[in-house]
Formats: C-alpha cells, sequence, structure tokens
C-alpha cells in the first residue's frame, strides 16, 4: 500500500511509463531531428516522421485504461450511491456526470450521498467535489 491518500496526494505516477518512456521518447525525437537537419534524404525525414507518430499509441495506451477504469467507477459509484441513498433519491443518480460520479468515489460512504446532491445542485465539477470531501476514501488499486 501507498502513503495516505488525500486531495493533494492522490494522484498517481509511474515511473517506467510516465518519466523513463517519455524521456526516452524525446530523446528519439530530439535525435530525428538533429539527424534529418544534418543528413537531409528520405529516410532521415522518414525516421523523424515515425518518432512523431509513436507518441499516438504511447498516448492510446495511457487512455484506453483510464477509459475502462472511468466506465468501471461510474458503474460502482451508482451501485453505492443506490445502496445508501433514499429510495426517493435512486432517480436523480443517473442525473450525476461521469466526471460527478469520478469525483465522488474518494467520498466516505457517510458523506457520499450529501456529495452526490451537492454535486447536482452547484453542478460540481470533479475537482469541487474533492474540494469538499472531508473524510477521504483511498482508492489504491487505480490505473
Amino acid at each position: 500500500m501507498s502513503d495516505p491518500q488525500d486531495l493533494k496526494h492522490h494522484a498517481r505516477l509511474d515511473p517506467l511509463f510516465h518519466i523513463v518512456s517519455f524521456a526516452v521518447l524525446i530523446a528519439n525525437l530530439i535525435i530525428a531531428i538533429v539527424y534529418v537537419v544534418q543528413h537531409p534524404h528520405f529516410y532521415a525525414a522518414w525516421l523523424l516522421v515515425l518518432s512523431i507518430v509513436i507518441f499516438i499509441p504511447f498516448f492510446r495506451l495511457r487512455l484506453y485504461p483510464l477509459k475502462v477504469q472511468d466506465r468501471v467507477i461510474r458503474l460502482e459509484e451508482r451501485l453505492r450511491l443506490q445502496a445508501l441513498a433514499p429510495a426517493e433519491w435512486h432517480t436523480q443518480i443517473f442525473r450525476l456526470t461521469e466526471d460527478q460520479l469520478i469525483g465522488l468515489r474518494f467520498a466516505a460512504d457517510e458523506e457520499v450521498v450529501g456529495l452526490a446532491k451537492q454535486a447536482l445542485e452547484e453542478k460540481l465539477n470533479r475537482k469541487q467535489i474533492k474540494e469538499r470531501i472531508k473524510n477521504w476514501r483511498a482508492d489504491y488499486w487505480r490505473v
């Protein structure tokens, strides 16, 4: 388990992915640019194009699992709200946006329903919801 989470300490960093891989891609791009300037021919230009295009799968590899995670969080939070909220409020649960549901995932059970009501009434975004959480519920399983 990691250090305790709160609003300022809940982002997750994977050093191999976020630092090492990205640094290698940037270095590769710089080398390709230098090479194409020093040796302007088709193959050098092609290596530069490949060095740029490789950023697409790099970012997609990060975005796809995050999108799946967001869908799971949306489902999990709707189920949690259905279990915790009064029955007459269940129809309101589906009015919460994905962004709001993701913000609510860090709220403890005793405050999540109240925060969900505030989110709807005041049209709070993810960051605003997180700022209002008093009892942080850590999530060590996220991607």
